[in-house]
């Protein structure tokens, strides 16, 4: 369960820095600032360990387990994984240089908007797994110590 912790404590510290990079960058003289960088490169450091972990320790674990139901879960949550991943990536590739460590923006609605979107499909993500996953994985560990 100390997977569960850690997972909770990231979901926190991810919604906290994805509330304060919003709040910023609404400015766009904020957005060429260098705490909004800073807030930026961790907040997208912080999504990457989460979904790694999720996917590692989280989904791996129900993979393991015989009922096809909750193998059917972990993979749904896997494949939406991977799918935000990638538009993350996408995300973080147009807007930012990580060689010159800065936000890149040259049209300030179009990256508002994006950014927008991209961290709302973050928190609707960590909701699900708050709501279904990890009460999934509750109830697959205590079925596994009652039985042992």
């Amino acid at each position: 369960m100390d997977a569960l912790v850690q997972l909770h404590e990231q979901n926190h510290k991810i919604t906290e820095l994805s509330n304060v990079f919003l709040y910023l960058v609404r400015e766009r003289s904020m957005c060429d600032t260098d705490v909004a960088c800073d807030v930026f490169f961790d907040l997208t450091n912080h999504v990457r360990e989460h979904m790694e972990l999720v996917d590692r320790d989280i989904c791996g674990r129900l993979i393991a387990y015989p009922d096809q139901s909750v193998k059917n879960t972990a993979n749904r949550f896997l494949s939406g994984s991977n799918e935000i991943k990638r538009i993350f990536s996408a995300y973080v590739k147009q807007w930012c240089s990580r060689k010159h460590h800065a936000l890149t923006i040259n049209d300030h609605a179009s990256f508002l908007e994006d950014t927008e979107q991209m961290f709302a499909l973050v928190m609707d993500r960590l909701q699900r797994e708050t709501e279904h996953l990890y009460p999934l994985l509750r109830k697959v560990e205590d079925d596994r110590t009652e039985v042992a």
